[in-house]
C-alpha cells in the first residue's frame, strides 16, 4: 500500500509542475484571400436561392417540371464554383428580364446531375450509374 501511495504521490507532483509550465502559442497574419473565397461562397449561394425563392423563379421552374424544393436542394449541393458561375450569370441577366436564360442553365445543371446519377429531378432521364 505504501508503494501506491508513493506512486500516486510522484504522480501528482509531476502532473502539478507540468501544468505551471508556461504554453506558447503562435499567431500569424491571415492573408485575405484565404477568409474572401469562404465568404463570398456563401454570398453567392444565397444570392441564388434568394432568386429561386422568387414567385416567377418557381412558376417557371413548375412549367418546365421541376420542383422549386428540387432546386433549391439541388444549389446547396453544387461546389462553389457552379454557383458562382450561376450567381454571375443572375447578375448579368438584365433586371426582370431574361430569366429564361438563368432558368435554362438551372434546367442544363439539374439535368446534367440527373444523368449523372447525383440527382433524380426528371422521371424521363436514366443514370449512367
Amino acid at each position: 500500500m505504501t508503494n501506491f501511495k508513493r506512486f500516486i504521490a510522484t504522480l501528482l507532483v509531476a502532473t502539478t509542475s507540468l501544468t505551471s509550465l508556461p504554453l506558447t502559442a503562435q499567431a500569424g497574419i491571415v492573408p485575405t484571400d484565404e477568409v474572401l473565397p469562404q465568404s463570398a461562397a456563401v454570398a453567392h449561394r444565397e444570392r441564388v436561392s434568394s432568386f429561386l425563392a422568387r414567385d416567377d423563379v418557381r412558376q417557371a421552374l413548375q412549367a418546365q417540371g421541376v420542383s422549386p424544393q428540387a432546386a433549391a436542394e439541388r444549389v446547396q449541393a453544387m461546389s462553389d464554383n457552379e454557383v458562382e458561375q450561376l450567381a454571375g450569370r443572375i447578375d448579368q441577366a438584365p433586371a426582370g428580364g431574361d430569366v429564361l436564360g438563368v432558368l435554362f442553365t438551372v434546367f442544363i445543371v439539374l439535368l446534367v446531375t440527373d444523368i449523372m446519377g447525383l440527382t433524380k429531378v426528371f422521371p424521363f432521364t436514366r443514370s449512367v450509374r
